[in-house]
């Protein structure tokens, strides 16, 4: 194996970690009895500051590797044959997210619900995809700084404007497409900022791209890493105070007050440097399969804990009414559960896909026959009323 490939060993690690931290929090949050959540615990703050780093780490690392898969082929342009499978990717992810919200019982009723509109995760990452995309078809032809100059300011823009526009309803669009921008209407995440994530991992992954063939290359990303990381958490909140004090502008405070996206983007950084410090020892053929199936996992999940589909889900049966003696086993047997349906699936993912498509194929020829013997019928039967009415002879 290529040595360029190897250094994708630690994304696909980041990326286990991240899902299974996804699959643990969604649980706890969604189960846990309202009565145990008490900020003054330090395990329960601890576990909720860290449940706090696992969406920025997925948007960072997604934006990572997907642009690191982006810029490395020989192609430009619109013949850099990433570009289309990162749309389809894309646009695949966005049908995805939908369908994770439709409701059967719904639909037979002639109706959908609110909560089909809602955006969540995979919405947000599947338009990053396709932003990124156009960043690069957009730059592909110019010099080589100002695409991951476009990515890196960016993210500062989303970041240092979030006090504005998060207080904006966005009415003046359709509602569904302003679940995009503003939680106001229910959604869990919106493209502004959390494309911020994904954009500055593309920058990570533009820069890394440039120097991965130089045997220091971790040498020098983990110390410098580990240095932002530092400074972003501990650090930049007076860092925007200060500057609130000599400019004056209310903006730099606002941040200040609520300084999660810097800080976030910290805890990254951290995370990533401890990932490559380890990547040695991430080399578990099932971990790094847990790391390459993630959108079969957060399918899987989705359908156990919120009821996609049916709307049957332990969310439904159990949502905020367990004690922490049951929800925190649950919350192993859940993610243990989710990760072997999905990776079962993977594994046997072109016989499945090649059954469904013979069942479809089969179910459309029994259609067509039965149609041909509905019409047949209902030709007999027309033909029989009207020779009782005299229209037509024998």
């Amino acid at each position: 194996m290529s040595n360029s490939k190897s250094r994708l060993f630690f994304l696909d690690a980041i990326r286990a970690w991240a899902i299974l931290m996804m699959l643990q929090g969604h649980f706890i949050d969604g189960l846990l009895d309202n009565a145990f959540r008490d900020n003054s615990s330090m395990l329960f703050a601890t576990w909720k500051y860290f449940r706090g780093i696992t969406a920025p780490v997925f948007f960072t690392v997604s934006g990572f590797i997907f642009t690191f898969l982006l810029i490395r082929s020989p192609q430009t342009g619109w013949s850099n044959p990433r570009v289309k499978k990162g749309i389809k990717r894309g646009l695949e992810l966005l049908v995805i997210a939908y369908l994770l919200r439709m409701n059967i019982f719904g639909l037979f009723k002639g109706e959908i619900y609110d909560s089909f509109y809602l955006v969540d995760v995979l919405h947000c990452i599947g338009l990053s995809l396709l932003f990124i995309i156009g960043f690069y078809i957009l730059t592909f032809a110019r010099q080589k700084w100002i695409f991951p100059t476009i990515l890196a300011t960016t993210t500062l823009i989303l970041f240092a404007f979030e006090p504005y526009y998060k207080t904006l309803s966005f009415n003046f669009l359709p509602q569904a497409m302003a679940n995009y921008f503003t939680k106001t209407n229910g959604s869990v995440f919106t493209i502004i900022p959390w494309l911020g994530y994904a954009t500055i991992g593309s920058f990570l992954s533009v820069l890394f791209s440039r120097f991965q063939n130089n045997k220091n290359v971790y040498n020098f990303i983990v110390p410098t890493y580990v240095a932002i990381g530092l400074i972003l958490i501990f650090f930049s909140s007076d860092f925007f105070l200060y500057l609130h004090e000599v400019t004056g502008i209310q903006l730099f405070q606002s941040i200040f007050n609520n300084n999660y996206l810097f800080i976030r983007l910290g805890d990254v950084l951290l995370v990533f440097s401890i990932f490559i410090l380890l990547r040695k020892f991430l080399m578990n053929s099932t971990w790094l399969k847990i790391g390459q199936s993630t959108l079969s996992i957060y399918i899987i999940h989705f359908i156990i804990l919120y009821g996609s589909f049916t709307g049957v889900g332990l969310y439904r049966f159990f949502h905020h009414s367990l004690n922490p003696y049951f929800v925190l086993p649950g919350a192993i047997l859940f993610m243990i559960a989710s990760t072997f349906f999905a990776l079962q699936y993977e594994n046997h993912k072109v016989e499945i896909k090649s059954s469904i498509s013979s069942f479809l194929s089969t179910t459309r020829i029994y259609l067509e026959q039965i149609a041909i013997l509905l019409f047949e019928a209902l030709r007999t039967i027309t033909e029989k009323v009207l020779r009782l009415l005299g229209l037509i002879k024998n």
